[in-house]
């Protein structure tokens, strides 16, 4: 049984996604976009009603997709979408709806505010367990061996950048062994963003430079085999609270389970992964930073 602020929620998420949608046909019809087509949906369930589901199942709380599907929206959610289809032809749905999904994330990510202090870090995705490498077939063309503090692993990884709201500011998919500090995935994340942005030593780069000339300021602490360098105050302080984009994380895997390796189709798990960010952009308690007036 879903609770009274689930279901206002759910209306709440479903009202994004429509006005979402409404804007990107304007667009479309204004700017045609020849690299772009828009999903056809043959059947009875509008757009807007299946990215809602998508997104509202990070919310339910359950693990498993088909019994959210047959026990929550098939019963309980029947009067907010009467022109319900199976569950295995939404499955098929779902494997349309991903680059929607996708875009609809990265407007809610343009809506975050651009407060100047902002955190970067990544995250592992493992797709399958490590002991049956050989064997994955699912994500096989995209997933590759990576390593992290934590040990080897074969995956994704998601590159996030927050600011000190705790708001998803920007967010990209790789293959698990690309660098966090790989000077493209740092140009498209850091795109547009003034101020300074924090993140571990991993982000030191060479295009710190660029970054700078462009507005956004690298701050990382040092290798032990770097001269040391006076930080002011402020920076000191950011730097200390950048843990803050840990406990995202931490959101991203215990509530809306954005990491496991039962995929069985590659477009579904990216929509299950980009569903895991878009729902924590409706969350209504972030994470944040303050920052003290003494230090601006």
């Amino acid at each position: 049984m879903l609770t009274k602020d689930k279901h206002t929620k759910l209306i709440e998420i479903f009202c994004e996604v429509d006005d979402f949608l409404i804007l990107l046909q304007q667009h479309l019809r204004n700017n045609p976009a020849p690299d772009f087509k828009m999903p056809r949906y043959e059947g009875r369930m509008a757009t807007s009603e299946i990215l809602t589901i998508i997104i509202f199942y990070q919310f339910s709380g359950l693990k498993c997709f088909q019994y959210f599907y047959t026990d929550v929206v098939q019963e309980e959610l029947l009067t907010y979408f009467p022109n319900q289809v199976g569950y295995k032809r939404f499955l098929q749905l779902i494997s349309k709806s991903w680059s929607l999904l996708h875009l609809f994330t990265q407007w809610r990510c343009t809506k975050s505010k651009r407060t100047g202090i902002y955190f970067i870090d990544s995250k592992k995705l493992p797709v399958c367990d490590n002991r049956r490498i050989n064997k994955h077939k699912v994500f096989s063309d995209l997933a590759e061996r990576g390593r992290t503090s934590t040990g080897w692993f074969y995956g994704m990884k998601i590159h996030f950048v927050i600011n000190n709201l705790g708001q998803c500011v920007n967010f990209r998919f790789t293959a698990g062994n690309v660098h966090d500090s790989n000077p493209d995935i740092l140009r498209q994340s850091l795109q547009n963003l003034k101020g300074n942005c924090y993140g571990d030593k991993g982000y030191l780069t060479k295009i710190f430079e660029e970054l700078l000339a462009n507005g956004i300021k690298m701050v990382t602490k040092i290798r032990k085999n770097m001269k040391n360098k006076l930080m002011p105050m402020r920076d000191k302080y950011q730097l200390f609270k950048r843990g803050v984009i840990e406990s995202v994380f931490d959101i991203l895997m215990t509530v809306f389970d954005i990491e496991h390796t039962r995929h069985r189709s590659s477009k579904n798990g990216f929509a299950h992964m980009i569903a895991a960010v878009a729902a924590y952009s409706f969350m209504d308690n972030k994470p944040t930073v303050l920052v003290p007036q003494m230090l601006g």
